[in-house]
């Protein structure tokens, strides 16, 4: 028989409990919010705003008009106009820029009647900007050719017959040009070259190196709840404390287990990958598995932090959830940060999940060495300072 009285007491019970949990309490109602703001405004965004750069070599009409249907367009952010392609060869190389458009010399010269050669570099390590601005430039300057084709026609007084690629001749002045003209080399104004400098790179092996940092986030962040938060918990700590022992030393021998443990699993994930995904990694091998034990470091600092001062470690989790799964979306893990409202895009440089997956994928897929990212490494041993100051400073033996 339900005994309708008891369910009610247990139910005002939990009420009672949660709300003496303050920061779960939050947690439940802050985390849906969240995580559906970005749902909808990052993972069902356009990609837009891809910054650029554009080199202009020449001047007149053509280039004018060229310049203004790219900056006329969503998808770019012209962060520059310049007149040096090694310059801009070097923007897309640092990250600085995804892309370069680079217009010839002889861009403006409507005399000449060979194809004139646009270069496009593109950043070809991040396979969703490439797949989106590609595309769109191969159709911006097709367009652009035709145009200019059909500019040329008009100005030799020719005009390309539907049924023919043959010229028709509409004045008698122009039959000596007939034989030498190639209506398809005129429409065929400009010739669209790309390159990508870190070859053809498929989706998997942009994604590969962010969930290998996604995943030693999340286990090494979930596995302090249960190593501290749980311990305190059952009680374990306390008994622990009992003995002569310093907050210091089982601190750190928790970062030390949580290190070799997540190092492992960082060594079994990319081995997985070479295996499974035939992932190849451009650069050094050690300078990866190193990455991966500084980013287990920064997120077991992270556990330190918060479980410092929570008393269960449902509390822990509660806690943790409102900034790991939220990271995991505005890091640039499955889609580009571009994706995201420029809101989300200046968060995303205070997570520090976005400097591992830069620094991962800078060594795996560009062959990137500590030079090139030390920026990205910096960062992360600051965080990791940061969580681990707090988390000791913090650290309450007593609850």
């Amino acid at each position: 028989m339900v005994e309708t009285k008891k369910i009610w007491w247990m139910i005002k019970k939990d009420l009672l409990v949660l709300w003496r949990h303050k920061p779960r309490l939050i947690s439940i109602f802050l985390f849906p919010i969240i995580m559906i703001t970005l749902f909808g405004y990052g993972m069902g965004g356009e990609l837009t705003n891809i910054p650029i750069v554009v080199v202009s070599q020449s001047d007149g009409q053509v280039t004018d008009a060229t310049l203004n249907a790219i900056k006329g367009m969503s998808l770019y952010d012209v962060k520059d106009i310049i007149t040096d392609p090694d310059k801009a060869k070097q923007m897309v190389e640092s990250g600085e820029v995804r892309a370069a458009i680079i217009l010839p010399t002889n861009y403006d010269n409507m005399t000449d009647n060979q194809p004139k050669s646009v270069l496009f570099e593109v950043d070809s390590s991040d396979q969703m900007a490439t797949t989106a601005v590609l595309p769109a430039t191969q159709a911006l300057f097709s367009q652009i050719s035709n145009e200019l084709g059909m500019q040329k026609l008009e100005a030799m007084n020719l005009t390309p017959s539907a049924s023919s690629s043959s010229i028709q001749v509409q004045q008698s002045s122009v039959q000596a040009q007939q034989q030498s003209l190639d209506i398809k080399g005129i429409m065929s104004s400009i010739n669209f070259q790309i390159n990508r400098l870190y070859g053809d790179i498929a989706y998997i092996d942009f994604l590969v190196p962010a969930v290998l940092a996604m995943t030693v986030m999340m286990g090494a962040m979930m596995s302090m709840g249960e190593s501290l938060a749980g311990e305190r918990e059952r009680g374990e700590l306390a008994r622990l404390f009992m003995t002569p022992t310093s907050i210091s030393t089982v601190v750190g021998g928790k970062i030390i287990s949580r290190l070799v443990i997540q190092t492992a699993t960082a060594l079994v994930l990319i081995g997985a990958a070479i295996v499974l995904f035939n992932i190849t990694i451009s650069g050094s091998m050690l300078l990866t598995i190193l990455l991966l034990v500084l980013t287990a470091l920064c997120f077991v600092g992270f556990g330190i932090m918060v479980s410092a001062r929570v008393s269960t470690q449902e509390d822990y989790v509660q806690m943790v959830m409102p900034f790991s799964m939220p990271m995991m979306f505005v890091s640039g893990v499955f889609y580009p940060i571009e994706t995201m409202p420029w809101i989300f895009q200046k968060i995303a440089y205070i997570a520090p999940l976005t400097y591992a997956n830069n620094a991962l994928r800078g060594v795996m897929l560009k062959g990137a060495g500590i030079g090139d990212i030390w920026i990205e490494i910096a960062v992360l041993l600051g965080f990791t300072a940061l969580f681990f100051i707090m988390g000791v400073t913090r650290f309450n033996r007593d609850i």
